[in-house]
């Protein structure tokens, strides 16, 4: 979509060359939901593309996904055959309700700057505790994990003006053991559940909550939780009104599939070594 309120597009090659951000500035990467609907409010683009951002980064600690990373770029990722939670990455990049063009350009930041329910780039980068680099619109960098970035359905903490320059992900986290579920009321539709368990090598349990709910919910357990501590868990921690209410699906059926699937994750992580 011709977005005719625009009238100027900025290409920064660096973060010194970054324009000051006034009313009616907008980042640019992918753009596929930019240029999806009308965007009468803006006047200016700052387009990411040119600051050259290494798209992954494999580090001895952390592998380091920049924001402008496509989901393309990460579903080829060369994985070390010893992370056995990468094919976390293949199936939460076929969580988009999205075609294989969208793949080449849509990014990893802009699914979380959205910060939809669904979006399954937070699925995946909150359950292996990634965490976020923002660059602070008035100079300086923070950094907060993904579970906390996002706040709300289409809500997060970004300030205008800030910006997600990448999202670390620890390689302990991708050593892990994991298991993935994911559910829609169609084929081809919109996530109403994902949920992702990990087991550490400790024997530590987490389960990550995403599109049922408004905001991911995180649930850690020394170990692998009975069925019945599992299950009260997820009712203490997610009151019925936290469940997430679209077409997609009604907040009571997200709640049971939720249920529903993190017995399901249990059992498989309590079944295979």
């Amino acid at each position: 979509m011709d977005l005719n309120t625009v009238t100027e597009v900025v290409h920064p090659l660096s973060r010194t060359q970054l324009p000051v951000w006034t009313a009616g500035d907008a980042w640019l990467a992918g753009g596929t939901w930019l240029f999806s609907e009308p965007q009468v409010h803006l006047t200016r683009l700052i387009d990411l593309t040119d600051l050259n951002w290494p798209a992954l980064t494999i580090g001895d600690t952390h592998l380091t996904i920049a924001a402008t990373c496509t989901v393309a770029q990460l579903d080829v990722l060369a994985c070390s055959p010893d992370w056995m939670a990468a094919p976390l990455i293949n199936q939460c990049c076929r969580a988009f309700l999205a075609s294989f063009k969208i793949w080449k350009t849509a990014t990893v930041g802009g699914n979380i700057c959205m910060s939809l329910p669904a979006g399954p780039m937070i699925s995946l980068t909150s359950a292996l505790d990634g965490v976020c680099t923002i660059w602070a619109a008035r100079g300086g960098e923070r950094t907060i994990p993904v579970i906390d970035f996002v706040t709300g359905d289409h809500a997060n903490v970004l300030a205008p003006g800030d910006l997600l320059r990448q999202i670390d992900i620890p390689i302990a986290a991708l050593k892990r053991r994991s298991a993935f579920r994911q559910i829609s009321l169609t084929p081809v539709g919109r996530s109403a559940a994902v949920l992702i368990g990990t087991v550490a090598h400790d024997g530590a349990f987490t389960l990550t909550v995403t599109a049922a709910t408004i905001r991911p919910v995180q649930m850690s357990f020394a170990a692998i939780p009975r069925a019945d501590e599992l299950r009260d868990t997820i009712l203490r921690r997610i009151a019925d009104g936290f469940y997430h209410a679209d077409v997609h699906g009604r907040p009571l059926w997200r709640k049971h599939m939720t249920l529903r699937l993190a017995e399901e994750i249990r059992d498989e992580l309590q079944a295979r070594p």
